[in-house]
């Protein structure tokens, strides 16, 4: 099947030559290329929002496929709909649906169905492709359209395109196509839209549901942005940066009825190794009661030093185990101890459970030898750690916290931590850490 352009000639230029000529205006080709696990753009005329877009994808370094998500205008065909065979036509040229990863997703997924109906005439998808392909003109591509429905069925649709990823081992670049607010004025759309791309930078897809219900934002890519958001965070991790918003009455001057466009960045976070191992012991712990097995230990985890490992959700810690001086022959053993530990062993805490994992942000502190000190004058609580020992009892707590500004305060903690005294006599102890996020 070849796919021909159902909104060139409207949406943007029928003519190669002008629509090219087009998108060099709207794009900045010396931009730095960033690796990102995909993108959030609108779809209207690109006389509206190809600035938008062409901010957004001047920054993506575009890899072999494209993942493309479209909300459904039309209602004709399967209400998910994706195509695995097949060719998509521009003026710019052709464009190679991926079968392997389309036909991989489908598998992974009961709510998607093949279905060409619902793409014929959708130009939710077709408006994104020559921005693409004006960076990367043999890009292949997966189309798949999204109607209206529940949390459930967008996380199911993200955490199967993020299996499929996974299992073909496929270079991809998801897109969400999708337009704000429609038709109410700049100001009531702007204080919408900040409603939802707050929680789209956040990475809450259910937020961002509740939301757009609670504060009834008419934006058509809701759902795509939610799918994005579940596979992102499967395939993470992953942090957001909103690249560039405005409206059609930043173009048009009419003030009175616009549309909201936004164009957000879903890049992937770089990870030390410290908190890679952390991530990937606790991942394959939790889903398979499995620990990694190192073939080669990283030059910089060949030492012996105490750590520990830090699991937060959001805002809450969500799980601290260390050990003070090590216990395991080098620094990776070590990692991969507590970080099992912090998962599943605090005592604070009930067991990290699967469906956390994708919520979860990781530190690791490894920690120098303790020293002992004479006095209280000796502390830092920014710079060093404090530990306080009283016979066999000893209460250790990191150094540079939120909330913890003064050494007496420190020493607070690490007092009810061990269930010591605030009249007891103790020895005291500082440490540094270096702390790897």
């Amino acid at each position: 099947m070849i796919r021909e352009p159902a909104v060139a000639g409207q949406f943007y230029p029928a003519s190669a030559q002008e629509l090219k000529s087009m998108i060099k205006g709207m794009v900045d080709e010396k931009a730095h290329k960033e690796d990102v696990i995909g993108y959030y753009a609108p779809h209207a005329g690109f006389v509206y929002s190809g600035s938008v877009v062409g901010a957004v994808v001047s920054r993506v370094n575009f890899k072999d496929t494209c993942v493309i998500l479209g909300p459904s205008h039309t209602g004709a065909g399967a209400p998910f709909s994706i195509l695995t065979e097949g060719t998509w036509r521009t003026p710019l040229g052709d464009v190679e649906i991926d079968s392997e990863l389309a036909k991989s997703i489908l598998a992974n997924c009961s709510h998607l169905k093949e279905d060409r109906l619902a793409h014929l005439q959708e130009h939710s998808i077709e408006v994104q492709l020559p921005f693409i392909q004006y960076f990367k003109p043999d890009i292949k591509i997966v189309p798949i359209t999204l109607s209206h429905t529940n949390a459930a069925v967008y996380k199911d649709i993200g955490l199967a395109i993020a299996k499929a990823i996974k299992d073909t081992g496929k270079q991809v670049v998801m897109v969400a196509s999708g337009d704000m607010n429609h038709y109410e004025s700049q100001k009531t759309t702007h204080t919408k839209d900040r409603q939802a791309i707050e929680s789209i930078l956040k990475l809450d897809a259910q937020q961002l549901l509740e939301r757009v219900r609670e504060f009834n934002i008419s934006m058509c890519g809701y759902g795509t942005a939610a799918c994005l958001i579940y596979a992102a965070k499967e395939l993470g991790p992953v942090t957001t940066e909103l690249v560039k918003y405005q409206t059609s009455g930043d173009v048009t001057k009419d003030l009175d009825a616009v549309v909201g466009y936004a164009g957000i960045l879903f890049k992937r976070l770089k990870e030390s190794p410290q908190v890679r191992l952390a991530r990937e012991t606790v991942e394959s712990y939790v889903k398979r009661g499995e620990v990694p097995h190192l073939k080669t230990i990283p030059p910089e985890m060949k030492g012996k030093a105490g750590v520990f490992v830090s699991l937060h959700k959001g805002d809450e810690l969500r799980g601290c185990i260390g050990t003070i001086e090590p216990d395991e022959p080098n620094i990776a053993q070590e990692i991969i101890r507590n970080a099992v530990q912090s998962s599943t062993q605090d005592p604070r805490f009930s067991p990290v459970t699967p469906e956390e994992l994708p919520e979860l942000i990781y530190s690791v502190d490894v920690l120098t030898e303790p020293e002992a000190v004479k006095s209280e004058k000796d502390l830092d609580p920014k710079k060093y750690g404090a530990i306080v020992e009283a016979g066999w009892r000893r209460g250790l707590l990191l150094p540079d916290l939120e909330g913890v500004d003064t050494v007496k305060h420190q020493l607070e903690i690490c007092r009810m931590k061990a269930g010591i005294g605030p009249e007891e006599k103790v020895k005291l102890y500082r440490f540094e850490v270096k702390r790897y996020t």
